[in-house]
């Protein structure tokens, strides 16, 4: 008799990882979360940076600007790397540039090093993330994959998250170089430690770079997060409308996507995107992104609803997300473990649900709204993430034959890159244009403020919607073998 997808049987225990497996992926983890971490650790440090430095707010924009146009140009080709060099190689490489750009930023007499230092981290930072999910898909078995993927979700959600506390806390005692200080001998220990103990569990092959690929690629990912990013940003502030790279982007995507069909028979891709041939993980991935638009868009706007609208100072504003955060990291191991039970249709719907909840529920907020209220919508809202990601994430390469996981993780990490740059620019030019039009009608700035952060809750909450329907769709699909495409 066979087992259905959907429930493994109840006296069916999980195969358990070998003690090395399980070090290598508490290595890998691990290094992951330091360089995540370091993600969102300056938003709370530019307006220090901008006395310190003589800057402006545009010049220090750039400090995670670049970050992320980095992270855009490098993350699509992580599919290519991790078929080409060994595990071993690949990790050496990634922590290597991290520490190294830790210790630039750290020692960084003015802007343009400190901009240096950011673009090599970013560069470690990149191939970190679809490295950790290649490598738990490759080594653990299936029914045992939602246990790691929900350890894996933490470093994805909570590391981002609690950047900003982190950051806080330190800038309130100590200079912005300790942001890098405390960093640099966790990486460089990180980094000791992996050359000493990762080692290689799959084959490189030779693979073809195509240059073209990864022109367009970069053009295309990286012309969109900077024309979003500039969204973001203050309003008329930028260099370059951005209307302009993210019309350059999309174009570049298309051409992308064009030459990614031709290169298919022949040479082989940058990136494969027969992964979008499997429903489950096109389905899995499209709910994943709007979770993702709305956790970035409330990791930007909630500090300036509490420091603009409260009042509160910068270490108490990242406090009051840190309960958020730690919600997250409770929550992610459970879920694992139940999706490995259940599978993903009794954790998703619940969770865009609770994530709907959050987003509709802080769109009321106000300078009344008392902060331990706040405080709990937004641990709703994270909550209902950390219920999404894991079987999400899970589903979505579980799927894929093992030939493509590289480049499922590859999309992965892409696409979240742009739910991130997405969420912000919609949150903040909702924000900025409410506020502009209401001043112009005679509100005062908390008035237009508070309004404007409404504003912005309420279309996360729309798009919530979505992610809601969607998520009706999702369910649990078996792996086919290597180098088949599912039959429609």
């Amino acid at each position: 008799m066979t087992t259905t997808p959907e429930k493994v049987k109840p006296d069916t225990g999980p195969a358990r990882l070998s003690g090395p497996d399980r070090s290598l992926i508490g290595l890998l983890v691990f290094s992951a979360f330091v360089v995540i971490f370091n993600e969102t650790v300056m938003s709370l440090a530019l307006p220090r940076l901008m006395a310190d430095l003589s800057i402006s707010a545009a010049t220090a924009q750039w400090l995670t600007t670049g970050f992320l146009l980095v992270m855009a140009v490098v993350i699509p080709a992580t599919g290519f790397i991790m078929e080409r060099f060994t595990l071993r190689q690949i990790f050496i490489a990634a922590m290597g540039l991290f520490s190294a750009g830790t210790a630039i930023a750290a020692v960084a007499p003015g802007f343009e090093l400190l901009l240096l230092g950011r673009i090599v981290q970013a560069g470690g930072t990149g191939v970190m993330m679809p490295l950790v999910m290649t490598t738990a898909m490759t080594l653990v078995p299936a029914n045992s994959r939602g246990r790691i993927m929900g350890v894996i979700s933490i470093v994805i959600s909570v590391a981002p998250a609690i950047g900003p506390t982190v950051s806080g806390l330190v800038l309130s005692r100590l200079s912005w170089r300790w942001l890098f200080l405390v960093v640099l001998p966790i990486a460089l220990a990180t980094l000791a430690l992996g050359a000493w103990k990762v080692r290689n569990i799959t084959t490189p092959k030779k693979a073809h770079l195509d240059v073209l690929s990864l022109l367009l690629s970069a053009i295309g990912f990286g012309g969109l997060i900077y024309g979003l990013s500039s969204l973001g940003e203050a309003a008329g502030h930028t260099p370059v409308a951005p209307w302009i790279p993210v019309t350059a982007g999309v174009v570049a995507l298309v051409l992308f996507v064009w030459r990614q069909r031709a290169l298919q028979s022949g040479r082989g891709p940058l990136m494969d995107l027969r992964v979008f041939a499997h429903r489950s993980f096109t389905v899995s991935l499209l709910v994943l992104v709007t979770g993702f638009v709305g956790l970035f868009g409330a990791l930007i706007l909630l500090p300036i609803y509490l420091q603009n609208v409260h009042g509160v100072g910068t270490l108490q504003a990242g406090l009051l997300v840190l309960p958020g955060g730690v919600a997250m990291g409770v929550l992610s191991p459970i879920v694992g473990r139940l999706f490995d039970r259940y599978g993903p249709r009794p954790l998703v719907t619940p969770g865009t649900l609770a994530v709907s909840a959050g987003l509709w529920l802080l769109s009321t907020v106000g300078p009344g709204t008392a902060l331990p209220l706040v405080v709990v919508y937004h641990m709703l809202l994270t909550s209902g993430l950390a219920t999404l990601i894991t079987p999400l994430m899970t589903s979505a390469l579980s799927t894929l034959p093992m030939n493509l996981y590289g480049h499922g993780s590859a999309i992965i990490g892409t696409l979240q890159q742009l739910a991130g740059a997405a969420g912000t620019a919609l949150f903040i030019t909702v924000l900025s244009q409410t506020i502009t039009a209401r001043s112009a009608e005679g509100a005062t700035l908390l008035v237009a403020t508070t309004e404007g952060i409404q504003a912005a809750f309420v279309w996360g909450g729309v798009i919530s919607l979505v992610a809601v329907a969607l998520s009706l769709l999702v369910r649990r699909s078996e792996p086919l073998p290597e180098g088949h495409l599912p039959v429609h």
